[in-house]
């Protein structure tokens, strides 16, 4: 298995602990959403995903019904989405994908969090060209007739560069700038798309110490806990 194979392996062991945490990132979506291409899904394929992956959280209908019209309110405050970037202890890159509403906050709270736990926020384009920006798709495998490299085949001219079975489904990993086309794709070809997403995959690792580890994570999780933060890559070898 290749490098995304690798990456959603270990994502999945760390997932979002609180389904609270989960459904504010998503409404942050669905808001973001909304602002860019409106409130009808059918003609708005941003929040059509994001749907998707508020359904395959386990997130009330009712949830993301409110969140669309919330959206549409002129009051509603707009998220922004800002990227920071830096290096945690022992010389681990740090990519951080925020949403906010109040960038003066988000900044003063994100460079507290890397003074505190001995890392160093650093300035734009500084570790961003470390990570692959990819997107990914989990489809339904009852909709997949033929196997894994046969569809990998099928996928070439969308420069698919993984594709493997999961216990949720198949995966597909490509560029992120082939998204809007995969997702055309299959919906025209009638096979159901119960989530995607985006990702930030690092070319490269480095391996630390258990202690050292355990540096990293301090942060890590003190930037998780942020209510801006909507995900959080790293260039740390899984262990």
């Amino acid at each position: 298995m290749g490098r995304a194979f690798e990456f959603r392996k270990a994502r999945k062991m760390k997932r979002w602990s609180a389904m609270a945490k989960t459904f504010t990132r998503i409404g942050k979506d669905i808001v973001m959403a909304v602002k860019e291409g409106g409130p009808n899904p059918e003609t708005n394929s941003r929040l059509r995903a994001v749907i998707q992956n508020a359904k395959a959280a386990n997130m009330p209908k009712d949830n993301v019904e409110r969140a669309i019209k919330k959206a549409t309110d002129k009051d509603t405050a707009n998220y922004k989405e800002v990227l920071f970037e830096g290096y945690a202890p022992h010389g681990i890159a740090i990519l951080l994908e925020t949403a906010t509403d109040n960038n003066n906050r988000t900044v003063a709270n994100v460079r507290a969090a890397f003074n505190k736990c001995d890392g160093n926020l650093g300035t734009s384009g500084s570790v961003v060209f470390m990570f692959d920006h990819t997107c990914n798709f989990t489809l339904k495998k009852e909709d997949i007739t033929i196997d894994m490299e046969e569809l990998e085949l099928e996928l070439i001219d969308f420069e698919v560069e993984e594709v493997f079975d999961d216990e949720e489904g198949v995966i597909i990993y490509a560029p992120f700038e082939q998204f809007g086309a995969l997702q055309s794709y299959f919906e025209d070809n009638n096979i159901e798309i119960l989530s995607s997403g985006f990702e930030r995959i690092p070319t490269t690792t480095t391996k630390v110490s258990a202690e050292q580890q355990a540096d990293v994570e301090k942060l890590l999780e003190k930037l998780e806990e942020d209510d801006d933060v909507q995900n959080v890559y790293h260039s740390m070898e899984n262990s």
